[in-house]
């Protein structure tokens, strides 16, 4: 990867597992990510429950959206750490998404590129 390559990683995945894959990414540099609660579904598509004797089906799931964008932390190190910590084998386990970042611009500053991360 080049100096100047910025890259975003969206990880979704089941909201248990938020913390310890937090602590993991601490550990090998990741400082700044944006996390949003969002709801779901792929193979598993959702899951049936009982209100009051009747069942009703659930079609979204909870899931944890982190949103990180890297330059200096490798993308593979990001990859290789998130597998380790979600990958039960068990439908559910989440999705990585990997996108190049254009550019970055911090609002107070004015400041692009790696010095706006």
């Amino acid at each position: 990867m080049e100096n100047n390559a910025i890259t975003k990683i969206d990880i979704i995945t089941r909201p248990s597992q938020f913390e310890e894959l937090k602590n993991e990414l601490n550990k090998i540099g990741i400082t700044g990510l944006t996390v949003s609660h969002v709801l779901g579904c792929g193979l598993q598509k959702g899951k049936t429950e009982y209100y009051r004797g009747n069942p009703y089906s659930i079609d979204l799931l909870p899931k944890v959206k982190m949103e990180i964008v890297v330059s200096e932390v490798p993308v593979e190190e990001v990859v290789r750490v998130a597998k380790e910590v979600l990958g039960t084998g068990e439908i559910g386990d989440g999705k990585i998404f990997i996108y190049p970042i254009q550019n970055v611009i911090k609002v107070r500053t004015g400041e692009e590129g790696v010095d706006a991360l």
